[in-house]
């Protein structure tokens, strides 16, 4: 049992389309999961893994999380294990990317205009990125040897490719997961009607909004009155 910290529940229904007709095989279904927080919020950018048999491997990719406005665009990426991810400036300022992570520690050195080779991603796991110029920075990349791994939209909402016949594993994560090394929900995806799981994880709120300089001031000069 994981002990609860902040008092923060995460719960994921899955269910499948044509629920209400008569059942056929799962191949023929495709399922939509729906990941919410527990006040009914959905949950954008949760990362979903289906492990199914027989599975081709997944092909290696090369993307593209970019530094803009002082954040890293997009904030969550899903990769397949073996790819590749390069980091283009496209701010005034220079950025030194990094990462500690056990999955893949790297640095890329103060750089402006000129992009740094692709980083490659060869083992699985949860990448934590940040900047040494700038601590707000914060992004991460799922490496996944799943033969199926995607985030959530807007709506906390994900719809699967059909699947074979029987169970399958499922993973599903969220950067507002404490752990994100190392924690994820765990359960197993099939032909039922509806599924729906509850999740007490440790967890931390979503990060306070950064303030710039003269905001700060202002914050400042507000609160000595």
């Amino acid at each position: 049992m994981l002990t609860l910290r902040q008092g923060v529940r995460f719960t994921l229904t899955l269910w499948t389309l044509g629920c209400l007709t008569t059942m056929t095989s799962f191949a023929a279904q495709a399922a939509n999961v729906s990941v919410t927080d527990t006040d009914g919020i959905p949950l954008e950018n949760a990362v979903v893994e289906v492990y199914y048999q027989p599975a081709a491997p997944s092909d290696i990719q090369t993307k593209n999380i970019v530094q803009r406005n002082a954040s890293f665009n997009p904030r969550v990426t899903t990769i397949p294990t073996g790819s590749y991810v390069a980091f283009p400036n496209e701010d005034t300022t220079r950025h030194h990317v990094f990462s500690f992570s056990p999955a893949k520690t790297f640095e890329l050195e103060l750089f402006l205009s000129e992009t740094p080779p692709p980083v490659h991603f060869d083992q699985a796991g949860v990448v934590v990125l940040g900047c040494n110029i700038h601590d707000q920075m914060q992004a991460f990349i799922v490496v996944s040897d799943a033969p199926y791994a995607a985030l959530t939209d807007s709506e906390g909402r994900l719809s699967l490719p059909a699947l074979p016949d029987g169970a399958h594993r499922m993973r599903v994560w969220h950067s507002r997961m404490d752990d994100s090394q190392n924690v994820w929900w765990e359960g197993e995806i099939s032909d039922a009607d509806t599924l729906t799981v509850a999740l007490e994880l440790n967890a931390v709120p979503p990060p306070a909004p950064t303030l710039s300089p003269l905001q700060q001031r202002f914050q400042n000069a507000t609160h000595s009155h």
